[in-house]
């Protein structure tokens, strides 16, 4: 089955690399306009470029729009949302999928590491929703009161360790935790205005948070801060033998999850997390 978003229009956070240029690309070669957002703006330049040469090939009617931003900042998920608007003149799809790890056991973790996961991964997509929420609303009530039913789709990211926990993340297996306590709350929210709202939980995905220290870039700019990420090899060996399907996921995999929640294959769907890990138990 040929997956179509054509008409469509997007917003995915940090889609200038990884994972969140994965899904950008997916759901435009579906036809959906995308607006890419992301903090680094050289990165955000470059997935702006090889998703329209994609886009090209495949010869799909979507349009894409990009914003450089912090999103933690209090009032970017705000111009976020205005900027597809003004760019798209709708909104259908979100993808909040802006993350990055900072990984400490607890002792060692500061005030200022674990809100700075908090901030990322549940007050900036609390943010980008609470600010698309009055134009989603006044739109499904005209659209209703016309007969119309237009589904309109919601995807948080959260991970195997917001679901089960994670040694040495306390920060980040919280935040992920907290999402799925908002995407529950939307679903029961937003289903009169036939806002579907779910989340995809991610295993181990083969990205520069999880790749072995010894082999990868190692440290990420988030503002003034270099954060270290990735795995140590021992670990990252050890979560790669407990995956039944024997390899770890590509972005494109996570991608394709994604694409699901996003297309009308999900259409009466909500308040669900659907795990992406190869069968991976936590």
């Amino acid at each position: 089955m040929q997956i179509s978003l054509a008409n469509k229009s997007a917003i995915v956070t940090g889609s200038g690399r990884g994972i969140g240029h994965a899904i950008a690309e997916t759901l435009a070669k579906a036809g959906a306009s995308v607006l890419l957002t992301d903090i680094d703006e050289a990165a955000l330049g470059e997935a702006k470029a090889t998703i329209e040469a994609a886009v090209a090939a495949e010869k799909s009617p979507a349009k894409l729009s990009t914003i450089t931003g912090d999103l933690t900042a209090p009032n970017f998920p705000e111009s976020v949302i205005a900027k597809a608007l003004k760019d798209f003149g709708s909104l259908d799809i979100i993808v909040n999928n802006a993350g990055y790890t900072w990984d400490s056991v607890i002792q060692k973790t500061t005030d200022e590491q674990f809100q700075a996961m908090l901030d990322i991964h549940v007050v900036a997509p609390f943010r980008i929703l609470r600010a698309a929420a009055p134009w989603l609303r006044e739109t499904a009530k005209k659209e209703i009161e016309a007969g119309k039913i237009v589904i309109r789709k919601v995807v948080n990211i959260t991970s195997i360790s917001g679901l089960g926990g994670n040694a040495g993340q306390a920060g980040y297996s919280s935040g992920k935790a907290a999402i799925v306590g908002l995407t529950k709350t939307l679903a029961k929210e937003w289903g009169r205005y036939n806002v579907a709202v779910n989340a995809v939980g991610f295993g181990l995905i083969d990205t520069r948070l999880t790749r072995p220290m010894e082999n990868a870039e190692t440290n990420i700019a988030i503002g003034d801060r270099q954060v270290r990420v990735g795995m140590q090899s021992q670990v990252r060996e050890q979560a790669e033998r407990s995956i039944p399907l024997g390899r770890t996921g590509t972005p494109q995999d996570a991608a394709n999850t994604v694409l699901f929640f996003c297309s009308p294959l999900s259409d009466y769907v909500t308040g669900e997390v659907l795990v992406c890990g190869g069968g991976i138990r936590f």
